[in-house]
């Protein structure tokens, strides 16, 4: 099925069912995945050029949005680590056949990380799980580590717990990020640093030390992590956190097409 327009598939089940939005273009192998952002979608600028790029080379490309974003169903306010997880496994088990390399901006790099962990504890075969990750300004574990740790004052995490939300100013467009109590709650329940993190590929991470959303330090808490696998962190001196400038763009289409041999 052409990626010009996507396709539909049901995730969870009763009143938890969602639609979720993919864009899969079938061709060679290895395939990408692009996972986003928080409150980013599957039609951004990198994810754009990503999926240009493997039309060109001849590669399966897989996007998706998750419940509450972009194309797919459901409310944002609605939506939990777990449940935009459950939706990620959901989309790699149906449309990633053969080796796949992930590649995670931002929310994205904790979705990639916990979608390799879902896969090997399931006790896939090596075929169902990442051939490779590009990790873009990953956020594992933000909701704790940068929101509710560092960002978020004392006012702020009483509001959330006695109203159940808050509404975070947003940088990137007009309207607040809802911060509801059940995505710090269920954030608790997924959180990866402190502890070994295994993807049984090699991993590649772009950070930015001048991202303003992500601290560059976060990125040395995964390598920490990631004692038995392959891993490379490069750091860009002038990088922001969307990496999204022509010279970033290439970074991240060079390490891709390291990860996949070209």
């Amino acid at each position: 099925m052409s990626a010009d327009l996507p396709q539909f598939i049901s995730v969870g089940k009763g009143d938890s069912a969602r639609k979720i939005a993919v864009r899969h273009d079938e061709r060679g192998a290895p395939g990408v995945l692009w996972l986003s952002g928080f409150k980013s979608d599957m039609l951004g600028t990198k994810a754009e050029v990503l999926c240009e790029w493997a039309e060109k080379q001849g590669l399966t490309c897989t996007r998706m949005d998750y419940s509450g974003h972009g194309e797919s169903g459901g409310e944002f306010v609605d939506g939990t680590i777990s449940l935009w997880l459950e939706e990620a496994v959901a989309v790699f088990r149906q449309f990633c056949k053969g080796p796949t390399i992930v590649v995670g901006s931002s929310m994205g790099g904790w979705m990639a990380l916990l979608l390799a962990k879902a896969l090997h504890e399931a006790s896939e075969t090596i075929e169902g799980t990442p051939s490779g990750m590009l990790l873009i300004a990953p956020a594992p574990d933000f909701t704790e580590e940068l929101m509710w740790k560092h960002e978020f004052t004392d006012e702020i995490k009483q509001e959330i717990m006695d109203k159940g939300r808050f509404e975070r100013p947003s940088e990137y467009e007009d309207s607040p990020y809802i911060i509801t109590r059940d995505l710090i709650e269920d954030g608790r329940t997924n959180l990866l640093l402190g502890a070994p993190i295994i993807t049984n590929c090699k991993t590649i991470i772009l950070q930015g030390q001048k991202d303003d959303a992500v601290p560059w330090q976060h990125a040395l808490r995964i390598v920490e992590g990631m004692a038995h696998d392959d891993v490379v962190l490069t750091l860009v001196k002038d990088g922001d956190h969307r990496l999204s400038r022509p010279e970033d763009l290439d970074r991240m289409i060079a390490a891709v097409a390291e990860l996949a041999g070209r």
